[in-house]
């Protein structure tokens, strides 16, 4: 996958999308977690092993996030930066398979030290170890350039 048109997303931009979406989680979550658990909810703090929190903690950001990769190949931080999640090989849309497998994926590169992550800023195109497993790249237009179509080769 090599366009003119686009460039791959780096390091600083993706933690910045991230910065994003994490407040934006944490904007909707926060009501349900006060309704639920009250002020003596703080994670880490006070947890129960019911299923609101696992709702509330595990599934309903995953569900969140896959909803918007599929839809719109982007979560708000990465739309918000201009970013989008395409397949590694041909530039267009990943799969649904493709979206779940990079999400699952996320904790292949977490768990060593975030090490999967920081790869973002080692590699040439610019993919975590998330992305190498899913075979995406999350790229967005070259600057100065407008709207592009993706021309597969």
């Amino acid at each position: 996958m090599d366009s003119p048109e686009l460039e791959y997303v780096g390091f600083w931009l993706r933690v910045w999308a991230s910065i994003i979406d994490s407040v934006l989680a944490m904007v909707i979550l926060w009501p349900i977690v006060r309704a639920y658990g009250g002020a003596a909810y703080w994670p880490g703090i006070y947890t129960s092993p019911g299923s609101i929190d696992v709702l509330v903690q595990w599934v309903l950001p995953a569900a969140a996030v896959i909803i918007f990769w599929v839809t719109r190949q982007a979560t708000p931080g990465k739309m918000a930066i201009g970013a989008s999640i395409v397949d590694a090989v041909t530039g267009k849309r990943p799969t649904t398979a493709q979206f779940v497998g990079r999400y699952l994926a996320y904790y292949v590169s977490a768990i060593p030290f975030c090490l999967g992550f920081i790869w973002v800023g080692i590699d040439a195109r610019k993919q975590g170890w998330h992305d190498k497993l899913a075979g995406t790249v999350v790229v967005r237009p070259r600057r100065g350039v407008g709207t592009v179509q993706f021309k597969s080769q």
